[in-house]
Formats: C-alpha cells, sequence, structure tokens
C-alpha cells in the first residue's frame, strides 16, 4: 500500500519537480538525477512524509537540499536501477522556444528571487510552502515575490522597447 502510494504522487509530482529545478539552473538529465535522489531519499522515510503537515513541501524542501548538496560535490554519486520512473512522452523541454525566454528571464533574477518564483508559480506551492521549504517568513516569501515580478516586468519592458 505504501509503494502504491509513493508510485502515485511520483507519477503525479515528477514532471513539476524536474520542471522545478530545470527552472533553478540545472541541465534538463541532472535536474532529473537530483530529482531522482530527492526522491529516493523520500521513499526511504514515505511515512514521515505523508504523516507531514505538507508531504508536497517536504519533498519540495528534500529536493532543494539536494539540489544543494550537489553543487557542493564533485561526483554525483548515481545509483542505477532498471526501471525508469519518467512517463513516457513528451519531455518537460520539448519547447525550446519558450525555455529560451523562460530561461533567460529567470537568469536576470537573484538565486533566491528565481527560487520564489519557481516554487509559486511553477510547482504552484502556496506562500506559506514556499516560506517552508526556503525556510523564511511568509512575508519574505511575498515580498520576494514582489519583487522578482518587478524585475520581470521591468527586462520585459527593456526588451519591448529595444
Amino acid at each position: 500500500m505504501e509503494d502504491e502510494a509513493f508510485t502515485t504522487y511520483v507519477g503525479a509530482r515528477w514532471g513539476s519537480l524536474v520542471r522545478s529545478l530545470v527552472l533553478l539552473g540545472c541541465e534538463p538529465h541532472e535536474a532529473e538525477d537530483v530529482t531522482q535522489t530527492a526522491l529516493i531519499r523520500c521513499y526511504q522515510s514515505w511515512d514521515r512524509v505523508v504523516r507531514a503537515d505538507d508531504p508536497d513541501a517536504y519533498v519540495y524542501r528534500t529536493l532543494l537540499n539536494c539540489w544543494r548538496k550537489s553543487r557542493r560535490r564533485k561526483w554525483w554519486g548515481e545509483r542505477p536501477v532498471d526501471l525508469l520512473p519518467e512517463p513516457a512522452g513528451s519531455s518537460a523541454t520539448d519547447d525550446v522556444d519558450l525555455r529560451e525566454l523562460v530561461d533567460a528571464t529567470l537568469g536576470q533574477l537573484s538565486a533566491d528571487h528565481r527560487a520564489v518564483l519557481v516554487l509559486r508559480f511553477v510547482a504552484d506551492l502556496t506562500e506559506a510552502q514556499t516560506a517552508s521549504v526556503l525556510d523564511v517568513p511568509v512575508g519574505t516569501v511575498k515580498s520576494r515575490t514582489a519583487r522578482a515580478l518587478a524585475t520581470v516586468d521591468a527586462a520585459q519592458l527593456r526588451e519591448e522597447l529595444s
């Protein structure tokens, strides 16, 4: 039963987890590796994940922790598996033009602002969930979101005027 719940959760969230890391600056293959590592950690303590007040925030926090840790290491320590967890079909990065636009826009933001926008609007976390994942107050999430969106709006205006 626990395996079924985990499999259902991964099936529903895989694309969003990978896409969030890609938008934070990972290459797609790196994002998939980090997501797999985070989900392995979550699976090992799945009973704690489902008992958490907000399982999505728990998983995203684990994901960001794994991503930060991967940046500190030279070797990833990948573990080969027999079956790949990603669903068959289209990749999260099929639309190259859109990805380039999003990457260029997000590239103008600080890491904190980029993380807030990705968690709020790509991962679709609430302000409270985002605050929990980033370990900051909800007010900080609100102000970072407003500043990041203002930066994005200013960048688009400059581009239109060019």
